[in-house]
């Protein structure tokens, strides 16, 4: 997998694109940004952490998941969830549409009623790709097209017309059929386990209180793959001679260490942001991996 590239990383590339819009909370509650394919890559994993995003799709390419990808060879809607992590490889040099890069508290304006990840278009396990017949792709294209506009206008509420076309795009999708030419990848284990640690590394550093520690377990993680957890068990012992609970753990402690040595939050916040139930659980395993406890540990920082 490539490097991964964060949103001001993104924006740094690309910085005509982000000019004026590029700042992270750009629209009162949360952030949203519209942009042209044109300026994509050819070969682009999409690793922005907590940021959905919705993409036409106009050109030829294959979508490459954990056990499972999909030939792209006609216009698409493509709805992504941060937490299932993908790859788009080109196929034609020609790539056309737009996509749209959003939070969740931009989508509900601060106050959700219910979790994104929850909804048909974005929760794991879901089809998210959807093939536009002529109709819809002139639907979709206009509402993008006028989003685009919207951004690069002076209009006081301008934020607030994007928020009704993004939520008109999802309501026209949930009426379309999803694609079900969906392949089986037979020989993955080395993408399952790069996505298995990808995905582990997403997670940090935790955003505590606003983003404890979501997925503390082999099948957490198989969840968000679709894979089953056996299978991802066998695909990282067999690439990295560990097992996923190591990998967890492992982690989990460098944070643990981080934020002992680097922050003044409480063992306590600590031990909850990185997914321990009770402080106590917590500090045996910090004490049981490096022969101390969490607070000697944070007394010898200098």
């Amino acid at each position: 997998m490539d490097e991964k590239e964060s949103l001001q990383d993104f924006y740094r590339r690309v910085p005509k694109l982000g000019a004026g819009t590029g700042q992270l909370n750009n629209s009162g509650a949360g952030h949203i940004n519209v942009f042209s394919r044109d300026k994509c890559r050819l070969i682009s994993p999409y690793m922005r952490r907590d940021f959905y995003k919705v993409t036409l799709i106009i050109g030829e390419g294959t979508l490459q998941y954990a056990n499972k990808w999909i030939a792209i060879d006609r216009p698409a809607l493509l709805f992504s969830n941060p937490m299932v992590p993908y790859a788009w490889e080109a196929r034609s040099e020609e790539q056309k549409g737009w996509f749209a890069l959003f939070s969740e508290s931009f989508l509900f304006n601060g106050t959700p009623s219910t979790s994104l990840r929850e909804s048909p278009l974005f929760r794991v396990g879901s089809d998210p790709v959807f093939f536009l017949d002529t109709d819809q792709l002139a639907s979709i294209s206009d509402i993008f097209q006028k989003m685009e506009k919207e951004m690069n206008s002076d209009y006081q509420f301008k934020y607030d017309v994007i928020r009704s076309y993004l939520h008109l795009i999802i309501h026209e999708a949930m009426k379309y059929n999803p694609a079900n030419s969906f392949e089986r990848n037979y020989n993955s284990s080395e993408r399952i386990a790069s996505l298995f640690l990808e995905l582990l590394e997403r997670q940090f550093p935790v955003d505590f209180p606003n983003a404890p520690l979501e997925m503390k377990s082999a099948k957490d993680f198989a969840a968000h793959l679709s894979v089953h957890v056996n299978h991802l068990n066998r695909m990282v012992k067999k690439q990295t001679n560990k097992t996923t609970t190591e990998h967890i753990a492992d982690r989990v402690l460098r944070e643990a260490v981080s934020l002992l040595q680097h922050s003044d939050h409480s063992i306590s916040e600590i031990a909850y942001s990185l997914g321990f139930d009770n402080p106590a659980y917590f500090t045996n395993f910090f004490k049981g991996k490096m022969g101390v406890s969490p607070n000697r540990a944070r007394e010898a920082r200098a």
